[in-house]
């Protein structure tokens, strides 16, 4: 399988504030890559330098081949974008505000029904945009930016304002587009729960840094095993976890006990069990903790956000 998307050593810099700092990220075709990063970590720039609207200050960016910074027409043309700003017109009809941009784009006006037809918005096409969900105006966005078939969709924060019912169709329909449309799919969010759901692959940028990038079932499968413990004495808890040479972090009113690859998380539950009920702890739950992708951005990208447990007294 080719790369999409690549970058080399991407770099922005805004004054004195470095935003995106040699960033080499690979993104796989037909794939659904989900971008993660707090807000404030990078992403909308490192979008930005991918779509050729700013320029980096130094590295290098190609999307299907192109070199955005040398060929940008011809990378232009490789690409959907679906940024916040949707731009439509609210006194005219979805189709007609599509239609704006296919003839810009010098395309067949067969190219609206195609679209129309993908993001199953066939039957409102001829409704004013003003009367539209905000939902149907993501899904309209997303019509615009596959128009022409463009192999590969940069979409920011594509669920952000959506209700719940909002957020499960668009994430079914994330989910299914490169099997529809043979296009791969660049997510960027800060949406742990929502990329973990649709994404075939991710990349977590912190504080502009690239810092963990690869197929996200596979990451899970590495990702060392954890026990969630919740007791009546979290500190007295937490130095038992300690003595047995293991990490523990708060996470909320429980303990995330953080084990060895390879550990047996039943038998180490088990075992932890038994020594804190020797020790006059009692233990409301324990078990082991499925993997997850927030357990992965836990361990690489949120220290800050880990709450140490103070030792008892």
């Amino acid at each position: 399988m080719g790369s999409a998307i690549q970058t080399h050593a991407l770099t922005r810099r805004f004054r004195n504030h470095l935003a995106v700092d040699a960033v080499s990220m690979t993104v796989p075709e037909r794939a659904v890559y989900g971008f993660l990063g707090r807000n404030g970590a990078g992403k909308t720039t490192t979008l930005k330098m991918l779509l050729g609207l700013i320029a980096p200050t130094s590295g290098t960016a190609h999307v299907v081949g192109h070199d955005v910074a040398r060929e940008r027409l011809g990378a232009a043309r490789k690409v959907g974008a679906l940024l916040e700003a949707h731009g439509f017109y609210g006194n005219l009809s979805g189709r007609e505000n599509l239609d704006l941009t296919r003839a810009l784009l010098g395309l067949p006006k067969t190219e609206i029904n195609r679209v129309l037809e993908v993001v199953e918005m066939s039957d409102d096409a001829g409704r004013r945009v003003s009367d539209y969900s905000l939902g149907m105006r993501q899904r309209l966005g997303l019509a615009r930016a596959m128009l022409g078939a463009p192999p590969v969709l940069v979409l920011d924060e594509p669920t952000n304002g959506l209700d719940p019912d909002g957020i499960a169709d668009m994430r079914q329909f994330l989910r299914s587009l490169p099997e529809r449309t043979g296009a791969t799919v660049l997510l960027s969010s800060h949406l742990l729960g929502e990329i973990e759901q649709t994404a075939t692959h991710i990349g977590i940028l912190n504080e502009g840094r690239l810092v963990l990038e690869g197929e996200l079932e596979r990451m899970k499968a590495d990702l060392a095993p954890e026990i969630l413990l919740k007791a009546d004495d979290t500190a007295r808890a937490a130095q038992v976890v300690r003595s047995r040479g293991l990490s523990a972090v708060a996470s909320g009113d429980a303990i995330v006990v953080h084990l060895n690859a390879g550990d047996d998380a039943n038998l180490a539950a088990s075992t932890l069990n038994r020594a804190l009920v020797e020790a006059g702890i009692a233990v409301f739950l324990i078990g082991p903790q499925a993997r997850s992708l927030e357990g992965i951005y836990r361990q690489v990208a949120s220290p800050s956000s880990v709450q140490s447990i103070p030792e008892a007294a």
